[in-house]
């Protein structure tokens, strides 16, 4: 008797890639009509309300939100698995401080760490030879100006303010990087950072089907990851939307208050999130008519001045370069807030 074994046939790459694609455009175009449906039709709530704006707020940025992060980090997942990060530190050793400092956060830019998780790598460029100022260009960037930061920003707000922040951060980035390389700071690293030496990357050479397969992977590790911080950022969000009073947000933060920079600076110190759970909240703010440069600041604040960074850092710097890297830091931050809130009145 022969024995007959079936065989999934399982659809081409291309094609399950392309099919991809699409679903997530359909999802995207249906995401407003979506909220609503659900918010006024199903729920039965009032589209006037507090409650029903709160809800329809969350529902819709929820969905935007983790579709745009899905979507973006995937495809810059994807890119950047052609440049190791042994490319990166070999590329910005041995540069000058204005050079490195204008590469490495360009480089912050396309490598989307939280504060935490860039850490590692500032560990890394030291040891390697890397100009701590250059490091800390870098260390900046990443978190305050990542490209899932630029592409929420530019999905949600339009090009304008996504090219304003991404600007500002590459100032506060590379100014920051530049004050504390010329200050010659590298006495107050810990010692053991010097004495850790890595060995090179070794790179393998992975087919087109594999990077994408490793690019999906790392996406859900880096959204599963995030994706509490997006929640509650966009349910804070959604609650300023529905409930904050007009009037007392305006008198905290708006333009009329000379201190509203520095109180939003201070308030999103002990704050942790990364650009994208931040963004809901900015959303917000700009609805409650809050001014670019105070939003700015506060997001700024939030990404690359949070608790959580400052007291892992201090496992790698001693407490005269932290607060170097905090003044500094905070100073560019103040200096974007008010700038651009002077420009805009």
């Amino acid at each position: 008797m022969t024995t007959l074994t079936a065989h999934r046939v399982h659809p081409p790459f291309w094609l399950l890639a392309m099919s991809v694609i699409v679903a997530w455009l359909v999802a995207w175009l249906a995401l407003a009509p979506a909220a609503a449906w659900l918010t006024h039709d199903v729920l039965a709530m009032d589209a006037a309300g507090g409650l029903g704006a709160a809800i329809e707020f969350f529902v819709f940025d929820l969905a935007k939100v983790l579709l745009l992060l899905v979507g973006v980090v995937t495809a810059v997942s994807f890119l950047r698995s052609f440049v190791s990060p042994e490319r990166v530190r070999r590329a910005l050793a041995g540069r000058n401080e204005v050079a490195g400092a204008t590469a490495a956060a360009g480089f912050g830019v396309i490598t989307p760490f939280c504060s935490c998780s860039a850490v590692p790598l500032f560990i890394g460029f030291v040891e390697a030879g890397v100009p701590l100022g250059v490091t800390f260009a870098f260390l900046v960037a990443s978190p305050m100006v990542n490209e899932v930061a630029l592409v929420l920003l530019w999905g949600l707000f339009g090009p304008v303010i996504a090219l304003t922040y991404m600007a500002a951060g590459l100032v506060v980035a590379i100014g920051a990087g530049l004050v504390i390389g010329r200050l010659r700071l590298e006495r107050y690293v810990e010692p053991y950072v010097y004495e850790i030496h890595s060995g090179p990357a070794i790179e393998v050479r992975v087919s087109l089907e594999q990077r994408v397969r490793d690019a999906w992977t790392s996406t859900r590790q880096l959204v599963s990851r995030i994706a509490p911080w997006v929640v509650i950022g966009i349910a804070i969000g959604a609650l300023i939307h529905g409930y904050a009073p007009m009037d007392l947000v305006a008198q905290i933060g708006g333009a009329a208050n000379p201190l509203a920079v520095p109180l939003v600076v201070l308030l999103g110190v002990p704050l942790y999130s990364n650009a994208a759970g931040t963004i809901p909240i900015v959303e917000a703010l700009l609805g409650k008519g809050l001014p670019l440069g105070t939003v700015l600041a506060f997001m700024m604040a939030v990404t690359a001045l949070s608790l959580p960074e400052l007291l892992i850092l201090r496992r790698v710097m001693r407490r005269e370069l932290l607060a170097t890297f905090v003044v500094v830091v905070a100073g560019g931050i103040l200096a974007v807030g008010y700038l651009f809130n002077a420009l805009a009145a």
